[in-house]
Formats: C-alpha cells, structure tokens, sequence
C-alpha cells in the first residue's frame, strides 16, 4: 500500500489570477494534472482574477507559506508594481519556484493589406502620424508597452487602441477598424494558416518554432527588450527551502513530459523551465525592463 508523505498529502492550491480558459489557466491544470497523477497528491485549481491580477496575486503573497498556496504569475507580476500600488513586491514577498513557459507574440495585418513587412507598415506611420492604429489587449499591457517601445525605438506615430479581450481586438482588425494587432500568436495561428491574416515579426526574442521565417524586432534593428508574453510560480516569502525545491523538481519534471509538452505546444505555449535562483534573477530582470519601458514611453496606470 503507497502512503503518502506529510508533505505529498497536503493539498496544493495553485492560484490562477486570470479567468479559467486563458493560456495561462490551462497550463496550470495541465502540469497540475500530471504532477498530481506522478506523485499521487491533490493539485487544485483556483482562478481568482479582478483587479489586473492583484486580487490573486495580493492573496498568495498573505498565504501561510507551507507550500499550500502557489501563484501561477505572468508578465503583469512584475508590470503592476510599476503602475499603481500594490500590497507586494515581486522580488522579496515570494520565492521563485520556477520559470514556466513563454508565449511568442506576433504582429499582424489582415491578408488584403498593403503592408507585407514591418517596414512598410512602420512608414506608412511615418507619413500618416497618429492615423494608423495597432489593437491589442489594454491598456498597460505586455502588449501596449512593447508597441510603446517599438513605436520610440522607430520614430513612427501610431495609435494604440486597447480592448478588453483579444476576440473584440481581432475582430477589428478582420472588419478593417483597426491597421494591426499584437497578441499571442497561438491567437492568430488559424487565420494566418487560412491566409485571413499576415505577420510581420514577432516581438519575442527568438524566432516561433511554428514560423521560422518570421523575423523578431531584434533582427529588423529595434532594440525592444520587453514584449514576450511569460508565466511561472512563486511561492509565499519564506516557504521552506525543501518544500521550494521539491515543488521545482516536480514542475520542472511535469513541463518536460513528452504528453504535457505536446498538450502545450498545441496552445501555442512553449515549456522553458529555469528554477530557483536563475528563476529569481529572470524577475529582477524583467522588472527592471518593465519598469524602465514604463518610464521611457511615460504609460499611465
């Protein structure tokens, strides 16, 4: 008969501060779902979005920490801190466990428009200043402070049009509202297979395996350091170094399961596991980028 540890039988909440269905919710309940099948403990889920993520991130930095409470943190971890006042610090209220995943970031154009590169786009800009207009999910997103940057980085005058979701901002773009869109290329995978929708880079720092063709702003001379959608987990301040280590282990093993990595990749969701102390130096970095961005293209909250 297996019997469990003190520690494997505890129950583990992972804390999702967005909406159930959204990338980052689903690859919390895929590497639950296998890490609680491989060492026989209970993974549950727990979304609580509001607030631009603080309601749930607010709430994990109080929990007890025993490893009982975990935070599923994206990009906006280390963005709100930098725009309003929050109850945590990205960098001492919690301990790194492990950096996850990433989620490549595209630029597009609908099929039937002029623009077939960057370029053209950016001088169109140039020449129309403010009548040209990027969609993306808003304001002070990943998104709008990439294209705040890229906006900087190539002199060109373009309008931000933020929306509440990434289907009300598609839909502008394939009904010809809007010029562009920047979002999650696992968003726009389909139309740009079906030809309804052309990239133009990405605004990750490598090329897409999916679209290796399809050059970064890095390779097209715009030093933009900011704009790759990320998600780890991090743990209360002061949760027991074995019960962080342990919780690495198991995370890192999960995201690596052959099964789990297809599952991901399939939404658009690439595994890129860096723990502990690496993990920890990762958010000193992208909080210091956050918050220089922030700074330099003057985003409001």
């Amino acid at each position: 008969m297996f019997l469990a540890s003190a520690a494997e039988a505890q129950t583990t909440k992972l804390i999702v501060p967005i909406p159930a269905g959204g990338a980052g919710d689903i690859l919390a309940r895929v590497l639950a779902d296998q890490i609680a099948r491989t060492h026989a403990v209970t993974m549950v889920i727990e979304n609580r979005p509001g607030g631009s993520t603080l309601v749930g991130t607010e709430a994990v930095a109080r929990a007890a920490p025993d490893g009982s409470s975990l935070l599923v943190a994206g990009t906006g971890f280390v963005i709100n801190p930098h725009l309003r006042k929050t109850n945590y610090d990205p960098l001492t209220s919690f301990e790194p466990i492990c950096h996850l995943a990433n989620l490549p970031t595209v630029i597009v154009v609908k099929s039937s428009s002029p623009y077939t590169k960057l370029a053209g786009l950016l001088d169109a800009a140039r020449g129309k200043p403010g009548q040209l207009t990027l969609a993306s999910i808003g304001p002070a997103s990943t998104a709008h402070i990439a294209f705040e940057m890229l906006k900087r980085a190539a002199k060109a005058d373009m309008t931000f049009v933020p929306f509440p979701g990434t289907a009300p901002a598609l839909n502008a773009l394939l009904g010809d509202h809007v010029t562009s869109f920047l979002g999650n290329y696992a968003e726009v995978a389909e139309h740009l297979k079906a030809g309804t929708l052309r990239a133009l880079a990405t605004a990750s720092t490598a090329r897409i395996e999916p679209a290796p063709d399809l050059p970064t702003l890095a390779e097209l001379g715009y030093k933009v350091a900011v704009g790759e959608i990320w998600y780890g987990l991090v743990a209360p301040a002061k949760t027991p170094k074995e019960t962080t280590s342990r919780l690495s282990d198991w995370f890192a093993a999960a995201s690596q399961a052959p099964d789990v990595k297809a599952k991901l990749v399939a939404n658009g969701t690439y595994p890129a596991i860096m723990c502990g102390a690496d993990y920890h130096a990762f958010l000193r970095s992208q909080s210091d980028e956050y918050g220089r961005a922030i700074r330099e293209v003057k985003i409001q909250p």
